[in-house]
């Protein structure tokens, strides 16, 4: 991949967001500590603010609870709450690479990935530690780390690429069942970028990633299989509420569902929508309450379990990253620092 930005590739040429459609519900706003924050302005049904220093993007958000959570992103930025949003505080991870990716599979035990390096914490996020750092030596190129699921305590998985001389030679798959202490690669039916995974369960998961490649397991990650997606755009991110509703978003406007874990998948087309939009993340509360974010600020919102979607007004036209739907709100993150809030 190039250096204008490594994770996802999302810094291409890709259009912008027109608003079509706002959402009538109240607003809670947000107030950040002093560093690098600015006052909330409002969209309809969102309200945005800035936050860490100028041209700094944010990557990921994920929340344990209504009050903890966590947003990161370039250059080892990491912000952390305790009162749901009202305040963040910044963190020292002990990395100055761009931190793609974070979850926590409890409220205790979280993981990121940064550059091509694995970082952990066993105290809710108080503190990280560098668990492990690949090298070029260990896949025959320069790997990156992308997206990091736990499907159990202790089992993990990685996902990524690996490089030789900013093009991508092969996939990326790193497994853990003994919650992060080692690392192995696996095999896995295709050799293209892969960018984001979930899981439903402790045996049902699914990875996303270039040329319109799903794959999953039914086995707790033992084998992977590639599904058919009828497309060979770029799949951003994939979301599974259960064995059997999931979702997936991409570039050209890609929007996939799926009612039977994938062994279909049906292309939903938005009228309106320009081909070359580009979608980043999608996030469901539910079977039936979704949300996108993507590019140039872009929300759309569906309540019928992703058969029709509206569009949402942003108040922003940062490209946004990453999606976190919570049981009362959402949170989006996106470029120059944006941080989004919408209240349900």
């Amino acid at each position: 991949m190039n250096g204008e930005k490594v994770v996802r590739r999302l810094r291409r040429t890709w259009a912008g967001a027109s608003p079509v459609l706002a959402s009538c519900l109240f607003v809670v706003a947000l107030a950040f500590a002093p560093a690098g924050a600015q006052q909330p302005q409002q969209g309809e049904g969102w309200t945005s603010t800035r936050h860490g220093a100028a041209g700094k993007d944010l990557n990921t958000v994920y929340f344990t609870d209504g009050k903890r959570g966590w947003m990161a992103g370039d250059g080892g930025l990491i912000y952390r709450t305790e009162d749901g949003g009202r305040t963040w505080l910044r963190q020292a991870v002990g990395t100055n690479d761009q931190i793609n990716d974070l979850y926590f599979h409890n409220k205790e035990d979280g993981y990121l990935v940064a550059g091509n390096a694995i970082h952990f914490t066993e105290d809710g996020g108080r503190t990280w530690r560098e668990a492990r750092r690949f090298s070029p030596a260990d896949f025959s190129g320069m790997p990156e780390l992308y997206s990091v699921r736990f499907a159990s305590k202790k089992k993990g998985w990685i996902v990524g690429s690996v490089s030789r001389r900013d093009v991508v030679t092969d996939s990326l798959v790193l497994h853990t069942d003994d919650a992060g202490a080692t690392w192995r690669a696996q095999l896995v039916p295709s050799r293209d970028e892969l960018i984001h995974l979930d899981f439903a369960d402790d045996r049902r998961g699914w990875i996303a990633g270039d040329k319109g490649t799903i794959l999953s397991t039914i086995d707790g990650g033992l084998n992977w299989s590639r599904q058919r997606t009828g497309t060979n755009a770029t799949l951003y991110h994939v979301h599974f509420v259960d064995d059997d509703h999931g979702w997936a978003v991409g570039e050209r406007a890609t929007i996939l569902r799926t009612t039977n874990g994938g062994e279909t998948w049906t292309a939903v087309v938005v009228p309106g929508l320009q081909p070359r939009m580009t979608f980043l993340s999608v996030q469901f509360a539910g079977k039936e309450h979704g949300w996108i974010v993507g590019r140039g600020g872009r929300i759309l919102r569906s309540d019928d379990g992703g058969r029709i979607w509206v569009q949402q007004e942003s108040g922003t036209k940062q490209h946004l990253y990453a999606l976190f739907v919570g049981k009362k709100e959402n949170w989006a993150v996106g470029g120059d620092g944006m941080v989004l809030q919408y209240a349900r």
